[in-house]
């Protein structure tokens, strides 16, 4: 199978995962892990451009999982986490891997946390190595181990 049908196929099946935990996913750390991937992913070159921001927050403001939160509230958290990466990459990854430790306790929310940053990855077609490597960092910072993500 070609690897963009393999990025497809696996973004699509992490967003059903998960909307099947959908109705689990309601806490403030999960919210703020999940905002926290979503920046770490989209900085994961250590730069974003205006186009990839806009792309990002539009998925972050379209996944039916996270209409579990005000988009809103959303969308500063996220950009609250890229500036801290944008400012200072890392520094600031030290800070975004904080925020995403806050989903740790609940291991239902940390693999939550990690779908997200595969979905964001994927969703232009190209799941990077740079990408891949962050999402792998967000694995140990979870206490989850990659390869369960294909990682």
């Amino acid at each position: 199978m070609p690897l963009w049908d393999r990025i497809k196929e696996s973004t699509a099946t992490m967003q059903t995962q998960l909307m099947a935990k959908k109705n689990d996913l309601k806490s403030g750390a999960f919210r703020d892990a999940a905002m926290a991937m979503c920046a770490l992913v989209a900085a994961a070159d250590g730069s974003i451009d205006p186009s990839e921001r806009r792309r990002v927050a539009q998925l972050i403001a379209t996944n039916e999982v996270l209409q579990n939160f005000g988009a809103a509230d959303l969308q500063r958290r996220f950009e609250d986490n890229l500036a801290r990466l944008t400012a200072d990459f890392d520094l600031g990854k030290v800070s975004v891997l904080q925020e995403i430790a806050k989903a740790a306790k609940k291991p239902a929310e940390a693999r939550a946390v990690v779908q997200i940053g595969i979905v964001i990855g994927g969703a232009d077609g190209d799941f990077d190595k740079t990408e891949q490597a962050v999402v792998r960092e967000a694995c140990h910072t979870l206490g989850l181990p990659p390869h369960e993500f294909d990682l």
